[in-house]
């Protein structure tokens, strides 16, 4: 049976434009400093934007779900829908069950009421009942841990207090359905451990979670499925680790068209700068990053190919050469470096325009941003032009693992494979 069924679901909102208002001297005063012209908000104007565009999925009873997104796709725009903040603007939701949402903890409560007061309020608005209330009343605040302020006013609490009440009004308001809004990622981790446990039991009692997250890793650990939002519409639903694999690698690929647009002019003429030196005899003229299919990239996958082309002009004829690379983390830590030298390359010299080529077959970084140098010296080290760090590249991986190199490799268990969970469509 379905708990959630959501068909061509679309939300729009108004534009909120700003209007010349200067009631106060306080208000003419931020207008100054900020540049606003005296700004309020003004809805006349008529324009409105679509936050979501005929959206279509379901989720079965039991089962945890995860939407994915980048920050203003729609995601906590759907959370709200369905928990029904919003209404839609078309389109069909079906809800079967009661539902407790996790969105903007707190968001009922009143700062002058205290604890105790904002528990029966908000516990009274999510559906129960005083009599229920007042048998949970003990479990709410002991998940919390704030029998010591459960009667001071809420305003004068933490946001990590303000959190944990919310939190707790909300999971023991006994749902069918639960909405999560990236709540776990506030709080200290003692309490984090708290949370996850008891979103464990209730994914043991069988109950719905609909979850939004930009913790990827906690998509494929929790989720038996995914919903991919991309700028109001459903890009794709699916096995959490193929859906949140196919966002990486286009999160990976827009991050590379842009670091390509904010470095177009630094490659195509190497800077003068204190990182680069040497007498120029052979100039260094042009570098560029370079995937498998030959194209300039700036972002690499941990496991692909890279490219490293210089191009390169001699003002005069030079012996025997040496080209060399070099990795470094942005810190300044080498990760890696070589040159034709070390590797026994003998070239017998070098005069006129050309260029070179280092070809990685794997690049096996770990997650992270890097730098690359390059240089043409003489076999005793004497620069002809260096550069040192002047190359910025990032790496991405599924696997957020530790240092700077991850090699191939695999785990077994009494001889039997392990997979990971990254591994396979299917996992």
């Amino acid at each position: 049976m379905t708990a959630i069924e959501l068909i061509g679901v679309s939300k729009s909102f108004r534009k909120v434009t700003l209007r010349k208002n200067y009631g106060t001297l306080k208000s003419a005063f931020l207008s100054f400093v900020s540049g606003s012209g005296g700004a309020a908000r003004d809805m006349g104007n008529g324009d409105s934007f679509s936050a979501l565009k005929s959206v279509s999925f379901s989720v079965p009873r039991g089962e945890t779900w995860g939407v994915i997104g980048r920050n203003g796709s729609g995601k906590s725009t759907l959370l709200k829908l369905i928990s029904g903040i919003y209404k839609p603007d078309g389109g069909t939701m079906n809800i079967n069950g009661r539902v407790s949402a996790l969105i903007e903890l707190g968001a009922g409560f009143h700062p002058e009421f205290s604890g105790r007061e904002n528990v029966f309020v908000n516990a009274s608005i999510l559906g129960l009942s005083k009599k229920r209330i007042q048998e949970r009343f003990d479990e709410i605040v002991n998940f919390a841990e704030l029998w010591d302020f459960i009667d001071a006013p809420v305003r004068t609490y933490s946001s990590g207090m303000f959190m944990r009440l919310g939190f707790a009004v909300a999971i023991h308001a006994d749902p069918d359905i639960l909405l999560v809004d990236e709540v776990l990622a506030v709080g200290d981790e003692a309490f984090g451990h708290k949370c996850q446990a008891r979103l464990e039991s209730f994914k043991k009692e069988g109950k719905t979670i609909l979850m939004v997250t930009h913790s990827l890793g906690d998509v494929r650990k929790w989720c038996d499925g995914a919903v991919w939002i991309d700028e109001g519409q459903v890009r794709m639903i699916g096995k959490p680790n193929r859906v949140v694999d196919e966002y990486l690698t286009t999160v990976a690929e827009r991050e590379n068209e842009s670091a390509l647009q904010a470095g177009e002019t630094k490659e195509d003429a190497p800077a003068q700068s204190l990182n680069r030196w040497g007498d120029r005899r052979v100039e260094i003229t042009k570098i560029r990053l370079l995937g498998s299919d030959g194209m300039a990239r700036k972002v690499f996958s941990t496991g692909q190919p890279m490219l490293v082309e210089m191009e390169y002009k001699a003002l005069e004829a030079v012996a025997e050469p040496v080209f060399g690379v070099g990795i470094h983390k942005k810190d300044g830590g080498l990760c890696y470096g070589t040159n034709t030298h070390i590797e026994a390359i003998n070239i017998e010299n070098l005069q006129g325009s050309g260029n070179a080529v280092f070809q990685m077959g794997r690049l096996d970084l770990v997650d992270g941003a890097y730098t690359l140098s390059v240089a043409i010296h003489a076999k005793d080290g004497h620069p002809y032009d260096y550069h040192d760090q002047m190359y910025d590249f990032e790496v991405r991986s599924k696997i957020k693992d530790e240092g700077v190199f991850r090699p191939p490799h695999e785990w077994t268990l009494d001889g039997v494979a392990l997979k990971t969970k990254t591994e396979g469509t299917e996992a």
